[in-house]
């Protein structure tokens, strides 16, 4: 819930920033880093002793995270803060069907329902931002894209949590997406230095260390299924901030696309009760 809450400000502070998006996903990384890196070490982390494979998967999940960004910042200044969010956190259905996939395991008929209503909830919330802005739609798909992304970097850094703690996890990650997303951001000739601080700083505090960090730790104790539905807090949070901060009221389609997501992430965390399949391996019977 930390996590959700602390990363549903990333938007607003990427659209107050005077960077160009992708620039301000890289500030975002380039400022958190070293205060990652130095709480990974002050916590006893060395690099000695990393499994080649744990290597791998964080070097995947860095780039992941790169393209996550650079797609979803450039969606923010697109489309609206609500769906912003909602599409990029459309790993809130991905990543249980990741899980299922590694569970080796169909879904229920009430998760396959659930999965099916969350989609039609989506394309209503897609075909509205298109009806009222055509070109919301462009924002829509990339922000959507950025969902798939983070899909793969939830994948990746569960990989790594299996024998890395959290911080040391998320500090590499967050090096291996800082030169992707620099580069990037020359190749699209964005303005990269910027001439105020602050939403950037509030940027990689709240989002990279905060949020990121706290999600990283849910990671290690939560299953795929409770991961994305915790996600489902962040849309609520930035459609509030965007109708305080920007006039971005919700209409009546708008309300039942986003009921009909909370609706089939309640179902799919209530079609399976077990405590054991609600967890990851080795932490159901701590």
């Amino acid at each position: 819930m930390v996590a959700n809450v602390a990363l549903a400000f990333g938007p607003l502070f990427v659209r107050l920033s005077d960077v160009g998006p992708v620039a301000a996903g890289f500030w975002r990384i380039a400022l958190a880093a070293p205060i990652l890196v130095a709480m990974a070490f002050a916590g006893g982390w060395r690099p000695a002793g990393v499994a080649k494979g744990v290597w791998i998967a964080i070097a995947v999940g860095g780039l992941c995270f790169a393209a996550d960004l650079a797609s979803w910042h450039i969606g923010i200044l697109k489309t609206s803060l609500a769906n912003a969010t909602l599409f990029g956190n459309s790993a809130t259905l991905f990543f249980p069907v990741y899980g299922f996939l590694i569970a080796r395991a169909w879904p229920s008929r009430m998760q396959g329902f659930a999965l099916l209503l969350a989609l039609v909830g989506a394309a209503l919330l897609m075909g509205r931002s298109f009806q009222i802005a055509p070109e919301h739609l462009a924002g829509d798909l990339l922000c959507l894209l950025a969902g798939f992304l983070y899909t793969f970097y939830f994948a990746a850094m569960a990989r790594a949590r299996d024998t890395m703690a959290p911080i040391p996890a998320l500090a590499v990650s967050t090096l291996a997406s800082a030169l992707p997303l620099l580069l990037f951001a020359m190749f699209m000739r964005e303005q990269v230095m910027p001439h105020h601080w602050t939403p950037l700083i509030a940027l990689a505090l709240a989002s990279q260390v905060l949020g990121q960090g706290m999600m990283i730790f849910a990671l290690g104790q939560l299953s795929p299924l409770v991961v994305g539905i915790g996600l489902l807090i962040q849309p609520v949070v930035a459609a509030a901030i965007g109708w305080i901060g920007y006039g971005e009221k919700l209409d009546g389609v708008d309300l039942i696309g986003a009921v009909l997501v909370a609706i089939a992430l309640v179902l799919v965390r209530r079609a399976r009760s077990d405590p054991q399949e609600l967890a990851p391996e080795g932490v159901a019977e701590a």
